[in-house]
């Protein structure tokens, strides 16, 4: 299922009631963010938020505030058009592990995973929503300071825009990347732009850099919630995300061209802030309370310089916080390894299943497990993780047996704590470390642990027989299972 509109998903989210709406007025300086940080900490994610009338410095703001709306299981599996994520997840299998069909079963299941293939590639049209309203600098007072954007914690140090889809061409190749950078605002027409040093907008930044030209970039916001989570999601390098966006969301993107630069983007986005960024110009930006839960401090960035906004007559704008967890990225992270979990199995076969759990804020905790069949497996796995894209920010990965649930932190550990010898059971290495991460000494550079909590093998060194673990057989679970509920049926004396 495909959404016309960033307010077409807010509407299905209502209808769902998945929506809370706010009707009084709401402080776009901290109350928005202390509200919705209680509603994100509540059980499951709590309700997507609509504030409907945000004010900026006290002045109510034309354009209706959206945030949330992909902060729980059922809601990131809606933003994607569906029932569930393992949908997509098993299609992603079924493309990885296509083989000639031998039957007409397969021969029509293998047309119509094709035809959604088809779908994904986009389409380039004349005009969009998009471009309904254009504001042009030179005589428009329109600019960024009319936008609802946040000062989201207390030290921040401005307001920024966190939730966009920044699309950059790689001027060799004209290869498009969509990254989501946050943008902190300085004033109507300049803004950081915090992509690091590991990033493909870097990337293209430094050719243009070297050939001595001015950087043409689009940030989009809103739009068909599929760009959001693609712009998020760990694709292989040079994989385009707008035609993943067009596979998850079983339906071509199209793509309108800026009016200012030949950057093509989604013509169902709300807002389209175009502009460049000058190689080589740098400006403090920061603090920014970060999903790490603790401000990143000020370091210099590039900077974005805006030429003109396009936008919806009746746009919404999308907003998200990061900070303690768990928060709204928790939920996207989790889709990401489902999605991307074939991907990993097709490279690591013994992979059973993956898991960031949200006190590991993305990169500093993954739980794998693996269906042990040789001594030193769990090594294998864990250097093979860490040379996989962004995985190398990894700082902690727990290897455990195939019979425990790593989307179960509890047993995770209890693993931990008893199948290690820590001695034995641990590795070091150094690797590239996320810029955001405050604990390495040297920036983007830090030390990496894993544990190998699996049970052991005579060829690792172990040579006492193994224990087994203490567990109720199946059919006396069944009896008390229909003991207490006998009992639980019973009137009351």
């Amino acid at each position: 299922m495909a959404y016309e509109s960033f307010r077409a998903f807010v509407d299905r989210l209502d209808r769902e009631g998945e929506l809370r709406r706010i009707r009084a007025p709401v402080a776009t300086e901290l109350e928005i963010t202390e509200i919705a940080d209680r509603e994100m900490k509540s059980p499951g994610g709590g309700k997507a938020l609509l504030f409907e009338q945000p004010t900026v410095s006290g002045r109510p703001s034309r354009f209706p505030l959206a945030i949330n709306t992909m902060g729980s299981h059922r809601r990131m599996a809606m933003a994607l058009g569906l029932e569930s994520i393992d949908a997509l997840a098993d299609q992603m299998q079924f493309l990885l592990k296509a083989k000639p069909p031998v039957n007409f079963r397969q021969a029509i299941k293998l047309l119509r995973q094709g035809l959604d293939l088809l779908h994904a590639r986009p389409k380039k049209v004349d005009d969009g929503p998009c471009k309904e309203v254009v504001h042009r600098f030179g005589g428009d007072p329109f600019s960024l300071n009319d936008l609802p954007a946040l000062l989201c914690w207390p030290k921040d140090g401005g307001r920024f825009i966190t939730l966009p889809n920044v699309h950059t061409l790689d001027p060799d190749t004209g290869e498009r990347n969509i990254g989501m950078y946050r943008l902190q605002i300085y004033d109507g027409r300049t803004t950081g732009m915090h992509w690091q040093v590991h990033k493909v907008a870097a990337r293209h930044g430094k050719r243009y850099y070297e050939r001595g030209e001015r950087m043409p970039v689009a940030v989009c916001l809103g739009g068909d919630p599929s760009h959001t989570f693609s712009a998020t999601a760990p694709l292989p390098d040079g994989l385009d995300e707008i035609l993943f966006s067009g596979f998850a969301r079983k339906k071509s993107v199209e793509l309108v061209r800026c009016e200012t630069s030949d950057i093509t983007v989604p013509a169902d986005s709300d807002f389209v802030l175009e502009g460049w960024v000058e190689p080589g110009e740098l400006r403090p930006e920061g603090p920014f309370g970060d999903h790490t839960g603790f401000y990143t401090p000020v370091e210099d960035y590039p900077v974005f310089h805006l030429e003109a906004i396009t936008r919806r007559a009746d746009p919404v704008y999308p907003a998200t916080i990061v900070g303690p967890p768990p928060m709204e990225d928790f939920y996207m992270g989790c889709a990401s390894v489902r999605i991307f979990l074939p991907i990993f199995k097709m490279n690591f076969p013994e992979i059973v299943d993956m898991a960031l759990p949200a006190e590991g804020v993305f990169h500093n905790l993954v739980f794998a497990s693996i269906r042990k069949q040789y001594p030193w497996q769990a090594y294998k796995i864990m250097h093979g993780l860490w040379g996989m894209g962004q995985m190398m920010f990894s700082k902690y990965i727990v290897v455990v047996d195939d019979d425990c649930d790593v989307h179960n932190t509890s047993e995770v550990l209890f693993r931990l704590c008893a199948n290690t010898d820590p001695q034995r059971d641990t590795t070091f290495i150094r690797n590239p470390s996320d810029a955001l991460d405050h604990a390495p000494t040297i920036a983007n550079l830090g030390t990496h642990m894993g544990f190998d909590a699996t049970k052991k093998l005579p060829g690792e060194g172990y040579h006492r027989p193994w224990p087994e673990l203490a567990r109720m057989t199946p059919g006396v679970k069944e009896r008390v299972d229909k003991l207490l509920a006998s009992i639980s049926n019973q009137p009351s004396p």
